[in-house]
């Protein structure tokens, strides 16, 4: 880290004196380093400190309008995913219920080069943690060790954001995440899982070849 220590005061006043401007309408290509300064009270150099250009600071602004990452229970793969999935979940809500959260993403995908810092800094990890609970599920023996993690993280997060984003009148309602982890583990369980256990009546009444129904 260059220069003074870092402030937190100071920082939450540029990164609110950002979204103000944005609450304003103030379109993204015309929030300069020098407006900022002006409507946050601090310098230039002050900002230049904490963040390295304007795309940096923006991602960090996305972050503040954001719901929080989730802390992982870690009690199995499932609970985690749900964990996970539940966050996507809430920005969704709070898209469609915030017109500047709205607003910030819109602005943002116009932007190239902030989308792609959005996307280093802040989709690609919460990727790779999806990931690495799927990996951490595979060596556990919840999940199929057949299955490619990535192929099955897109499984898992896809349905939402398909309620989420492609369709916004699409409904998001309290235990879609735990629905959209649930159906998937059904046809992604190692079969000797003990979420398979009951007679094959009770898991609709097929029984699974070499396997004979007690």
């Amino acid at each position: 880290m260059r220069g003074r220590p870092r402030s937190e005061a100071v920082e939450r006043a540029i990164v609110e004196g950002v979204m103000k401007l944005l609450d304003e309408g103030v379109p993204l290509a015309d929030l300069s380093i020098e407006r900022i300064a002006r409507t946050a009270g601090v310098g230039k150099a002050t900002i230049y400190r904490r963040w390295s250009d304007k795309e940096a600071l923006f991602v960090d602004v996305v972050r503040t309008a954001e719901p929080p990452d989730p802390e992982l229970p870690g009690t199995s793969m499932r609970d985690d995913l749900v964990a996970l999935l539940e966050t996507l979940r809430r920005r969704g809500v709070a898209s469609r219920s915030s017109a500047l959260l709205h607003n910030v993403f819109s602005e943002m995908k116009r932007s190239p080069k902030i989308w792609a810092a959005y996307d280093k800094n802040v989709v690609v990890p919460r990727r790779r943690l999806g990931v690495e609970v799927i990996r951490r599920g595979q060596r556990n023996g919840e999940l199929r060790p057949d299955i490619d993690p990535e192929f099955a993280q897109d499984l898992f997060v896809g349905p939402m954001l398909l309620r989420s984003i492609m369709r916004p009148d699409g409904e998001i309602p309290e235990g879609l995440s735990e629905r959209i982890v649930d159906a998937v583990l059904a046809g992604l369980r190692p079969v000797s899982s003990p979420a398979d256990a009951g007679s094959p009546a009770e898991r609709g009444g097929e029984v699974p070849p070499g396997r004979t129904a007690a």
